[in-house]
């Protein structure tokens, strides 16, 4: 679902070809998309309505397409951004992309979406500390006790992120 939220937040900021939206998403991300990843997305939005899709044409090249969120586009993708299931809340992926486009949320949305993550973290923090009081083997109770400090150390930078979560749209934001 996060490769979703990214396409339709970058469509939601302006129209693109899919080169563009592409190389968009890995841009801000980090994360390689593939073209089979991503045209089956954007015929998927395009079917359901969520994007529309015309040709332009190009000097001595086929033409390419350039892709347009719709209304329903965007109220897809602020439900996407706004839900952040428990099943989904422990997986980096997915809280990642919602955070990269908090702009899109009001306050109390965002605080949802964060308290989502933190209610994740907390189990998988207590998981981990579980799991490395039983462990025998000094290694595996070093490796579990490393994962539980990254669990930790997000937690606290989740405290920052709500701080800021809180705030109205910067001018940066609303643009």
């Amino acid at each position: 679902m996060w490769i979703e939220i990214l396409l339709l937040a970058k469509l939601a900021r302006q129209p693109l070809h899919g080169y563009e939206l592409r190389k968009q998403v890995e841009e801000s991300t980090g994360r390689a998309l593939s073209n089979n990843s991503l045209y089956p997305a954007l015929r998927r939005f395009a079917e359901a309505g969520a994007v529309t899709h015309a040709a332009e044409p190009q000097a001595g090249k086929p033409p390419r397409h350039i892709y347009t969120i719709t209304d329903i586009g965007r109220e897809l993708l602020h439900d996407l951004l706004a839900d952040l299931p428990a099943e989904l809340a422990g997986d980096s992926a997915e809280f990642l992309a919602r955070l990269a486009s908090f702009r899109f949320l009001a306050p109390a949305e965002r605080t949802a979406v964060l308290d989502a993550r933190a209610a994740a973290l907390t189990a998988q923090a207590e998981r981990m500390a579980k799991l490395a009081a039983a462990q025998p083997d000094p290694w595996s109770r070093l490796v579990l006790d490393e994962v539980g400090r990254r669990l930790a150390a997000e937690q606290d930078w989740l405290a920052t992120v709500r701080v800021r979560a809180g705030e109205p749209l910067s001018e940066e934001e609303l643009r």
